[in-house]
């Protein structure tokens, strides 16, 4: 297994209603694609939901080749990450700030062998498996960000992750503007998707 250090992640959320189009627009501006897989993420977390009430995430990724019409596949990997909270609203001279425009925290990831073993690792150390989600990803390069394009069972969302001044010259040059900026988390999206339709909350998972 194979580990990064421990960065600093910037990001926001774009809504995407048009995937051709879009994809269109990320190779006019040179954007460099990775390929597309199918994303299975399992959130875990102590039985007391201590780390969701932190703002902690830890979660256990597995990725399979998945190309479409539009983008050949990606590779197949297992991917174990932590995150610390994200940054919160600034306070200045007693006054509390608008929220911050990216969301900004701290994150590790470490490639796996044999993500079961891990998996049953995670519960003896106390974690149970939790909210799972699924997403389609084709992953990019452009400009010194690192791009995303999920498709979710709740819509499609654009990640940008890099610097604000990257951020900001990209989501411009793709029609963005502020107003469309998100730092909402994919759980946070699913809970908001299934109280607009009335639906109970379990996984965001695809129909089969």
């Amino acid at each position: 297994m194979a580990s990064t250090l421990t960065n600093r992640e910037t990001e926001i959320k774009l809504p995407v209603s048009d995937l051709s189009a879009l994809l269109g627009s990320l190779q006019d501006l040179g954007a460099v694609g990775r390929g597309r897989v199918l994303e299975q993420n399992t959130l875990y977390d102590t039985p007391e939901f201590d780390l969701r009430r932190a703002g902690c995430l830890l979660r256990l990724r597995l990725e399979t080749p998945a190309g479409s019409s539009l983008v050949p596949p990606g590779l197949a990997s297992a991917v174990l990450t932590s995150k610390a909270p994200p940054g919160g609203e600034r306070h200045t001279a007693g006054r509390r700030a608008a929220k911050p425009r990216y969301k900004e925290r701290l994150e590790r990831e470490l490639t796996v062998q044999r993500p079961a073993r891990w998996s049953h690792t995670l519960e003896i150390l106390g974690f149970r498996p939790g909210f799972r989600y699924q997403k389609y990803r084709t992953s990019f390069r452009l400009s010194g960000l690192h791009v995303d394009l999920d498709e979710t069972p709740v819509g499609n969302f654009l990640e940008l992750e890099g610097l604000p001044k990257a951020i900001e010259r990209v989501a411009s040059a793709l029609g963005y503007t502020h107003r469309d900026f998100s730092r909402a988390t994919y759980w946070e999206l699913y809970n908001a998707d299934c109280q607009r339709k009335g639906r109970v909350l379990g996984n965001m998972m695809f129909d089969t």
